[in-house]
């Protein structure tokens, strides 16, 4: 009956969090769990996605969703909200984003609800990997024990009677994936019952100001592309050269070929270096000026934002154009724009972004940083309900 209670203290007042564990103590024994995260990569993930994974559990990481939430961090005090979970979150996991699933299960620990799991029937299933090895190498502590009685993983196919079981026990709802099955969740669900969100069918680009083109940000936007190539919805499906030309753009690919060994000295599977010698022939056929990286690890091409895309995995288009261009050629489902601008707090990048449908203006390197806002959306903080107190 007695839940320990951690302190924090804003402008808005003191709110008191009642959770299985202590906030500080959850934090700290993610973090522990990088030790034999250093020694091991299990089967599924790569290695830059492991590496991610242990970078993503640093305690200030995790404590800043508290923070943001909730404040700072006090020694007691008289509370004007008591704050506790909600007790059951359901999470749809997508198909095309294995990652995403890892993420989402570790800042959902952090709110001590019930997580139920539906694993992306057409993926490889790096949460339940993730989870065996967290069990596994955690020792006997409050997270284990979390991460043994309340976080269950399925994976089923779209009409399994699992699926209204799930929607029946969830306070909250979170689906990533296609509009149908988003509709599926929230349509089935008593219209009074639970709070839901839909993440759903986005896509982003990449915005680099001319001559903020270095070595290090071609670099980020290398390993950002290639971890999903076109699939992820925080991957670039298009690099915009804002207030550059065709020369410009053209020496931009050709520095990013020269960078490209560098960044990923690794061959990519036959069948991708096969399947980019195709888009590689389509895409010129499109009239795109386009080129292969070293041993086909993609297809990158130069040419207007009026040229048809192709739909290929590993295609990446560049293309010079004034912001004011580029944001007219937004699509509706724009979610993240990796940014490298000269001057970032030039207040014109603020003013441009309010007048697009974007959710994320982040600098490229954190294209694929997750965290508890998401497409506009605060769903980390829903997962706890209020209480009003006046003591």
């Amino acid at each position: 009956m007695c839940e320990p209670l951690s302190f924090f203290e804003s402008a808005s007042g003191c709110t008191a969090l009642a959770l299985p564990f202590l906030e500080r103590q959850i934090v700290a024994e993610w973090g522990a769990l990088r030790g034999a995260m250093r020694r091991t990569v299990p089967t599924g993930f790569s290695r830059d996605e492991w590496a991610y994974l242990m970078a993503f559990l640093a305690p200030e990481n995790l404590h800043a969703p508290f923070v943001e939430a909730f404040g700072q961090p006090v020694e007691g005090g008289r509370p004007s909200r008591l704050v506790r979970p909600r007790g059951v979150v359901a999470v749809w996991l997508p198909n095309n984003v294995s990652l995403l699933g890892p993420l989402t299960l570790i800042l959902l620990t952090l709110t001590g609800n019930r997580i139920l799991l539906k694993a992306g029937s057409r993926s490889d299933d790096l949460t339940g990997a993730f989870l065996a090895f967290a069990r596994e190498h955690l020792p006997a502590c409050p997270l284990r024990s979390h991460l043994e009685q309340y976080v269950h993983l399925e994976v089923f196919a779209h009409g399994d009677e699992r699926q209204a079981r799930m929607i029946e026990q969830a306070d909250v709802r979170i689906v990533f994936g296609s509009g149908s099955a988003a509709a599926a969740v929230h349509g089935a669900a008593a219209p009074l019952r639970g709070t839901g969100f839909s993440f759903i069918d986005r896509q982003s680009q990449a915005w680099i100001e001319a001559g903020a083109d270095t070595g290090e940000v071609l670099s980020h936007l290398i390993r950002v592309f290639a971890i999903y190539g076109q699939a992820g919805c925080t991957s670039p499906r298009r690099v915009v050269l804002l207030n550059g030309t065709r020369p410009q753009a053209e020496d931009l690919r050709s520095r990013m070929l020269e960078l490209w060994p560098q960044v990923l000295r690794f061959q990519p599977p036959v069948h991708v270096a096969s399947a980019n010698t195709m888009a590689l022939q389509w895409a010129a056929a499109l009239g795109w000026d386009a080129a292969a990286a070293i041993h086909r690890h993609a297809v990158i091409a130069v040419g207007d934002l009026s040229l048809e895309t192709i739909d290929a995995p590993m295609f990446l288009p560049i293309c010079p154009a004034t912001p004011e261009e580029a944001a007219r050629q937004l699509p509706d489902n724009i979610q993240t724009l990796g940014h490298a601008f000269l001057d970032p707090a030039d207040p014109r990048w603020l003013r441009l972004a309010a007048a697009t449908p974007i959710k994320r203006l982040v600098p490229i390197a954190r294209m694929h940083h997750f965290g508890p806002l998401w497409d506009g959306q605060r769903f980390w903080r829903q997962c706890f309900e209020e209480i009003e107190v006046q003591l």
